[in-house]
């Protein structure tokens, strides 16, 4: 399967997790975004040098994977292509920041190595949270949580067509890589000469895709507002839910100007 193929079957695959019936599945979006919002907010406020109230927090991943049902595993291979990218952050600091710690056998341990840990650990946790919040709610269900937080539907349709149609456009690209090994074959990825038509060929179709789907939407009614599934009320265990991982997100917190 090619590289374009397989991103179209992961998308599809988050889409099939998120549409399990499992606890955390249930739970009201709104919940689960603040939440994810929270968490994120609490997590990059920590100092560099705050390594053990980083790793405090690495409890709440933690716990949605294995209550949410989530594989560690497959988290961790769909995220390899953010990860190098969040790993790469602070790898400088060591260079720069050359203040001593603590000398172990030899070995001594500065605070440039402590920054850099803290803001890789904080990255990793980060998208983790991230991770798990698509994995658990569908797009329709976090557009509507983000349409009930009044943020602008302009935004939130945006964010919706993108994800929905970018498989479409993935889908259009891998038929052109198809055209073009059949009428190159044996020839390794595209040459340079052919990019900007094939470039532009996808455009065009892209182009005259949205078009239809623009008609098609306004003779459906489309009047500039999405109705992102059914309405849904919190319940007692969503607002549990939220004030229970706010509290102990506020207490590691605390703890940390405490110590």
């Amino acid at each position: 399967m090619s590289k374009v193929g397989s991103a179209v079957k992961e998308i599809y695959h988050m889409d099939e997790i998120a549409a399990r019936d499992t606890w955390l599945n249930r739970l009201h979006p709104l919940a689960k975004l603040l939440v994810t919002i929270f968490y994120i907010a609490v997590t990059v406020s920590f100092s560099r040098y705050q390594m053990a109230e980083i790793l405090l927090m690495a409890v709440y991943p933690a716990v949605l994977f294995i209550v949410g049902e989530v594989s560690f595993s497959d988290g961790i291979r769909r995220m390899k292509a953010v990860l190098p990218f969040v790993c790469f952050v602070g790898i400088f600091n060591p260079f720069f920041d050359r203040q001593p710690v603590v000398a172990i056998k030899g070995f001594v341990i500065t605070t440039g190595m402590i920054s850099m840990i803290t803001l890789i650990v904080k990255g990793i946790l980060c998208v983790f949270a991230s991770y798990l919040l698509i994995a658990s709610t569908d797009i329709e269900s976090i557009c509507y949580a983000l349409r009930m937080l009044h943020i602008p539907a302009v935004i939130v349709t945006q964010i919706l067509l993108t994800y929905r149609y970018i498989s479409l456009l993935l889908a259009e690209a891998g038929r052109s890589m198809d055209a073009y090994s059949l009428r190159a074959p044996g020839e390794k990825g595209v040459h340079f000469k052919a990019w900007g038509s094939l470039v532009g060929g996808l455009l065009l179709r892209c182009m005259d895709r949205a078009t239809t789907l623009y008609e098609s939407m306004t003779l459906r009614g489309y009047d500039g507002e999405f109705y992102y599934g059914r309405k849904r009320t919190l319940r007692g265990k969503d607002v549990s839910y939220l004030l229970v991982w706010i509290g102990i997100f506020a207490m590691i917190k605390l703890s940390a100007h405490v110590l």
